[in-house]
């Protein structure tokens, strides 16, 4: 680890990991949200998003909209190719818009892709995947694989929808199989329709706390929110907090 020094201070620097239950579970929103938090306390933070497909063509090359929260949320700021390394313009699973561009994706790839992000010696670290925790990057290795390799701490988004329990227990599971710590878990109101919703939070609270595994913040559903919007985000950001 590297260490970064403010205000006379010197505080190690975290890596963490952040993954969801699903696809569309709130990644990015909780994303932003905790690189926004990090400069509400006075922490350098970093956001990398390494791989990126749903992208759109601008003057400047194509650009994702999730990495360009990372990058609007680090302080200090990168130039976008640091923050999004792999960027894809087809909005499907990513080993497979690779493979159309003709990118061949490995560990070793995305991880020397990746390099100058990985170095960056802010305080705060945050990896965002892709979809769920084992996202293909080709027929033999997944995302997981990179988030090993990495020695990262996990961030787990649980997205409160019906399956939310089973999804949440599976992506532990998986996690800690493949050797991770999950070092906490955001609850996220994705969906505003959800029967018993307090019912499916209490037993998350309580299987989480049994497990030893910090709770970061819940987050209720919130219709229109644009995590652009800085002082919008910011109230996410008052809800949430790193793992320690």
């Amino acid at each position: 680890m590297t260490n970064a020094t403010r205000t006379g201070m010197t505080t190690t620097m975290k890596r963490f990991f952040l993954t969801g239950t699903d696809t569309d579970a709130g990644k990015t929103l909780i994303s932003a949200a905790l690189l926004k938090r990090a400069t509400m306390d006075n922490l350098s933070a970093f956001g990398l998003k390494p791989i990126a497909s749903g992208s759109e063509q601008t003057s400047e090359g194509l650009r994702n909209r999730d990495a360009l929260l990372h990058q609007q949320y680090s302080s200090p700021r990168c130039e976008y190719q640091i923050h999004n390394p792999i960027t894809l313009e087809p909005a499907i699973a990513p080993h497979i818009a690779a493979q159309q561009a003709g990118i061949n994706l490995t560990v070793q790839s995305l991880t020397q892709a990746c390099a100058s992000g990985l170095q960056q010696p802010h305080e705060r670290q945050l990896i965002e995947g892709a979809g769920g925790w084992l996202v293909p990057l080709n027929d033999d290795q997944t995302l997981a694989d990179f988030a090993v390799a990495q020695g990262a701490g996990v961030i787990l988004v649980v997205g409160l929808r019906l399956g939310c329990i089973n999804h949440a227990c599976l992506t532990v599971q998986a996690i800690e199989q493949a050797g991770l710590a999950v070092a906490g878990w955001v609850a996220n109101g994705i969906d505003p329709d959800m029967d018993a919703q307090e019912e499916n939070l209490r037993y998350l609270h309580q299987w989480f706390a049994r497990k030893g595994i910090q709770h970061c913040g819940t987050v209720p559903h919130i219709p229109g929110i644009q995590a652009e919007d800085d002082q919008q985000l910011a109230k996410v950001a008052a809800l949430l907090r790193w793992p320690e």
